[in-house]
């Protein structure tokens, strides 16, 4: 029982990583109310570098280090010198930080913005301690995807004889079932390897199930 409810774990983080893919987590690292912004707040507060750094890396703390000095010496002159070297500062480190992650920068985006229902509960999950909630917003969405696609090509099937028309709605319900069922197994198959292997796994990823041009109907 525990080794099927790991496995259906992995299944469902697959959702979020194998068919989602980064973006909508690069693009939460460039919000004003983002995990980096609100990092370099509190390193400008405690006047603590270190609180940042573990946003870059290593190869990139020099620049960092240096754009810090900078923003803790300007703030000092006035309130309106505080809030554009921090604005600079916030700038910097979103920068480095996506460029570390492989990702472009196209400025820093407002606060409050709709990131959807995955990325707040992943941020709970870490805040709160416990992943439960979100584990179970994944496992809906697998199942609610699976269930959809599924019930497609059932029913297509159900007429493929019945016109070339009918037969053709049918080959791309069911290409569109195979490649997500494949996409989701090869995600959960990467994720066992960690996110390194994950990484690796996902470059230049197509899906190896049939198109509508490679298969008939079944």
């Amino acid at each position: 029982m525990e080794r099927s409810r790991i496995r259906f774990w992995k299944v469902a983080l697959a959702v979020s990583a194998g068919l989602v893919g980064t973006a909508p987590a690069l693009a939460h690292c460039d919000g004003l109310d983002g995990p980096v912004v609100n990092a370099a707040r509190q390193a400008l507060t405690a006047q603590d570098v270190n609180l940042v750094l573990i946003w870059v890396q290593e190869k990139d703390e020099s620049e960092i280090r240096k754009a810090f000095e900078k923003t803790l010496a300007v703030r000092k002159l006035s309130e309106e010198a505080r809030d554009l070297a921090d604005m600079y500062f916030f700038e910097t480190l979103v920068r480095i930080h996506r460029a570390g992650e492989g990702a472009p920068y196209t400025g820093l985006k407002p606060a409050g913005r709709d990131l959807g229902p995955a990325i707040p509960a992943a941020d709970r999950a870490v805040a709160e301690g416990s992943s439960d909630a979100v584990g179970k917003l994944l496992i809906e969405a697998l199942t609610h995807g699976l269930h959809e696609r599924f019930q497609r090509v059932a029913a297509a099937k159900r007429h493929v004889t019945h016109s070339v028309k009918a037969g053709r709605e049918f080959v791309k319900a069911y290409v569109d079932f195979l490649h997500y069922v494949e996409r989701v197994h090869e995600a959960a198959v990467s994720l066992a390897g960690g996110p390194e292997h994950h990484e690796h796994a996902g470059a230049g990823h197509e899906p190896k199930g049939c198109s509508a041009g490679e298969h008939g109907h079944k």
